[in-house]
């Protein structure tokens, strides 16, 4: 299962976004929290808020039966697009003006999770007294 959250109109370029989004692109979501967390960048703090929003999403596609802990959650997709961008008009000397162009980006970020950790378990269990012949009862006795 699949959820979605998206930031619009963030106030910073698109470039400085992908810096920070590149860190946690198909990490699983307890690593990229951590990671954005100390990351030191502006980034961090919106795309932190961005994953906890999907995280949210994904839980509430659950119906509230189940929390996030007992899957393995991972970052599958991040996209970082350019926005619309703001001008405005700095005087300058001699009666010019300058242009300031003030930068702005959506961000959309998605979670999804592979198996939940509970079938995850029994289907190590399985896999390894098929592959291991000492655990099998067709083995011939001495």
């Amino acid at each position: 299962m699949e959820a979605v959250a998206k930031l619009r109109n963030c106030p910073m370029s698109a470039r400085k976004m992908r810096l920070g989004a590149d860190l946690v692109r198909n990490k699983p979501v307890g690593e990229a929290l951590s990671i954005l967390q100390y990351s030191g960048r502006e980034a961090g703090i919106w795309l932190e808020k961005l994953l906890l929003s999907a995280v949210a999403n994904w839980e509430n596609k659950l119906d509230n039966t189940e929390s996030a802990d007992d899957y393995d959650l991972r970052v599958s997709m991040i996209m970082v697009d350019q926005g619309p961008m703001i001008k405005r008009f700095r005087p300058a000397p001699q009666g010019r003006a300058h242009r300031i162009r003030k930068h702005s980006n959506h961000v959309t970020l998605a979670v999804t999770n592979a198996v939940p950790l509970a079938q995850d378990a029994e289907s190590k269990a399985v896999t390894s007294e098929e592959t291991n012949p000492a655990y099998s009862s067709n083995t011939k006795k001495p």
